[in-house]
């Protein structure tokens, strides 16, 4: 008897042993720090269960993982631009389980999950805390009068640098990351379209953290985009691949995502037709469809002229992995009324093009092709009510030369002379013109000495 009880005893220390190899452990924290939030990973040895709450007085973020030990040092996690001023640990259930405490300095809104594990890491829990930020000022919609420079907004291009944070996207010799190389394209992007006026570029990520893809369509959304372009480098496990390629939204993407807006139209907020554009919640089926299949026949139509000219430009000095743009149902290409591209410029994974794509020199000639590419189009088209608009027409030209102006379709008398600044008077009298006021178009007019 006593043998058989020393037996189970034994048997028994042996399973709870077991069972103590089994909990993970958490053994790095790392942190990305984003505009808007502030993401803490936590690296594990296995999957995890865990529990989130927060405290008051003072504000503290409360992460109860069970089954779990601490394996890494908190004191070393780099805190510098988050909303935790410290992080700290201990133990709960007679050291079975793992509690970790955020003490924080603003409010956020915490938000956890867990992460599988994939290529680069092994399983993950993720905690994000999203800070209150001001909504951005809305852009300019230039209602007041075509003929007034100041009421004339700038062409918003939205430049999206993808992946980023945890997600370094595809890796290629000497671990270079296409997240660090599209960022740098992207930068160099902002930079030329900074420097053209009647532009006004804007980064959806202008640092190392991660957005989601929805979350970048919604950004540019936010931003009153004229237009999106998302800079990749492509990687495959054949290091042969290689060459660019710039891809459009196919018929397939535009139809599953014409139903997916149809379908959640009544608890949207969104806006199609960009700024100044018109809700689908208040509209019926019909209606809704109508206005939903004419702004993305006309993104996609402007998505596919701007595609053509960026791909013409990137192959007179990149090969290309196709003659021809290409279609695809990427997340990052659905926006109904937001003309959208996306520019594979290279596989990373590939020696030769891993090489030039770390290049600062190579990054500029990409950022410039594309640049090239919407420089070309809007200029050709650009949006009413713009400066490259008024431009255009013909109306910028009259102030670079105001001794003499040539009168354009919408011009009248008066305007032309208050843009001038001379009076209706004297700008009568400099042309011998009656009480009338009749001038035709194409008519030139003498603009005396304000």
């Amino acid at each position: 008897m006593i043998r058989r009880a020393g037996l189970i005893v034994l048997l028994l220390s042996c399973w709870l042993g077991t069972a103590g190899g089994y909990a993970a452990e958490v053994h790095n924290v790392r942190v990305w720090i984003a505009p808007d939030h502030a993401r803490l990973v936590f690296d594990l040895s296995s999957e995890v269960q865990h529990k989130l709450f927060t405290l008051k007085k003072p504000d503290r973020i409360v992460l109860d993982v069970s089954d779990a030990s601490l394996q890494s040092n908190l004191e070393t996690v780099d805190l510098s631009g988050s909303p935790v001023s410290l992080i700290r640990s201990g133990s709960r259930n007679g050291g079975k389980d793992l509690r970790i405490v955020l003490d924080l300095k603003e409010h956020v809104k915490p938000k956890s999950f867990a992460l599988k594990p994939n290529d680069q890491y092994g399983h993950r829990l993720v905690l994000d805390l999203y800070r209150d930020v001001a909504p951005e000022a809305p852009q300019k919609t230039a209602v007041a009068s075509a003929d007034d420079p100041a009421a004339l907004r700038d062409i918003v291009i939205a430049i999206d640098a993808g992946h980023g944070g945890e997600d370094p996207g595809a890796i290629g010799p000497g671990r270079v990351k296409e997240k660090t190389v599209v960022l740098g394209i992207a930068r160099e992007l902002n930079a030329l379209l900074q420097k053209e006026r009647g532009f006004q570029p804007k980064l959806t990520r202008d640092g190392d953290y991660y957005i989601s893809l929805r979350s970048r369509t919604e950004r540019a959304r936010k931003m009153n985009a004229d237009m999106f372009v998302s800079i990749h480098a492509d990687g495959f496990r054949d290091h042969r691949a290689r060459g660019a390629s710039v891809w459009v939204l196919s018929p397939r993407g535009a139809s599953s995502e014409m139903g997916r807006w149809l379908a959640q139209k009544e608890n949207s907020a969104d806006l199609i037709g960009g700024v100044g554009g018109v809700s689908l919640e208040d509209k019926d089926d019909v209606l809704a469809k109508v206005l939903l299949d004419m702004s993305m026949t006309a993104s996609r139509s402007d998505s596919r002229d701007i595609a053509h000219s960026i791909h013409k430009n990137m192959s007179k000095f990149a090969k290309m992995h196709k003659k021809q743009v290409e279609q695809a149902g990427f997340v990052v290409l659905k926006s109904p009324d937001i003309p959208s591209i996306l520019v594979e410029t290279g596989f990373i994974t590939n020696h030769d093009e891993a090489a030039k794509l770390k290049s600062k020199a190579y990054q500029r000639k990409m950022a410039e092709a594309i640049f090239a590419g919407i420089k070309a189009h809007f200029s050709a088209k650009p949006p009413a009510l713009t400066w490259l608009a008024w431009q255009k027409e013909g109306r910028g030209a009259a102030r670079a030369t105001p001794s003499s102006y040539k009168v354009v379709r919408g011009d009248t008398l008066s305007v032309i002379a208050s843009r001038n600044g001379v009076s209706l008077s004297a700008l009568r009298k400099a042309n011998g013109l009656s009480n009338a006021d009749q001038i035709l178009v194409g008519q030139v007019l003498k603009i005396p000495a304000s």
